[in-house]
């Protein structure tokens, strides 16, 4: 009797471990394939934008010039679910305040073509910020939220940027996984691996975190972690009732345009 439930339970543990390792990128990314409208979402000052990733997709972007002269241009990269349309009403403050604005598409999300992988969004990021560049003088603000932070941080270690703000952050995926799955040695099985803390201190633009300690999808402890492992001089605030997509709800943005507005002129 023993035996047979030692061994259900390991047939079991085997069944949802590799359930977990088939289905992990769904779990990860949780698109919205739908096209969105700038109408829909407030957005109509905003401009479409196309662009070219190096293996040949084109993806979509909403996109404004900053209305004030030596003011740059904030590129957001959202998190893991919705599309841009999801992010208009959040980037409105920064708007309001002179910045532009281009909030970048990944493959797989809102109309684009492709699925998204690590090595994709990396891709995605970088044709972004091509085209970020051939409309926009000086280096932008890189903006990261959530997993989208992963691949602002990745960005900061390869390309100029005046600044890097990263909103409810990770650490690594690796540390995410390892948290909701305990019993499992996830750090054997994750393909897209998202490992901020290992890059963060290559980062050499001013610093921004912003983390909820009410977080319940990634944990503020995480976001602790990535701070521990950043630059010194880093600015962090972890906000007592936030959670994870509330920050805005309890004074991020003022908190991000105060940073933003005590960087040095022209970066």
């Amino acid at each position: 009797m023993l035996k047979s439930v030692v061994v259900g339970a390991v047939v079991v543990y085997l069944g949802l471990g590799a359930g977990l390792f088939a289905l992990q990128r769904k779990m990860i990314y949780v698109p919205d394939r739908s096209t969105p409208e700038r109408a829909e979402f407030g957005a109509e000052d905003m401009a479409e934008a196309s662009y070219e990733t190096a293996d040949g997709l084109t993806l979509r972007a909403w996109y404004k010039a900053p209305a004030r002269d030596g003011f740059p241009v904030i590129v957001f990269f959202h998190g893991n679910a919705g599309h841009i349309g999801h992010r208009a009403g959040k980037v409105r403050p920064f708007l309001d305040a002179g910045y532009g604005v281009f909030l970048a598409g990944y493959r797989g999300y809102g109309g684009n073509d492709g699925a998204p992988t690590e090595a994709g969004l990396y891709a995605d990021a970088r044709a972004a910020l091509d085209a970020v560049a051939a409309a926009q003088d000086g280096p932008p603000v890189l903006y990261g939220e959530s997993l989208g932070s992963a691949v602002a941080v990745q960005m900061a270690t390869e390309r100029p940027a005046r600044a890097v703000i990263l909103e409810a952050p990770m650490s690594s995926a690796v540390d995410v996984a390892r948290q909701r799955f305990p019993i499992y040695p996830v750090a054997l099985l994750i393909k897209d691996r998202f490992d901020s803390a290992a890059k963060i201190g290559a980062v050499t633009a001013p610093l921004f975190v912003v983390h909820g300690e009410r977080d319940t999808i990634v944990s503020v402890s995480l976001g602790r972690r990535l701070v521990a492992a950043a630059p010194a001089g880093t600015v962090a605030h972890f906000i007592d009732k936030a959670g994870h997509n509330d920050l805005y709800q309890f004074g991020a943005a003022d908190l991000i345009l105060d940073f933003l507005n005590g960087l040095p002129a022209g970066g």
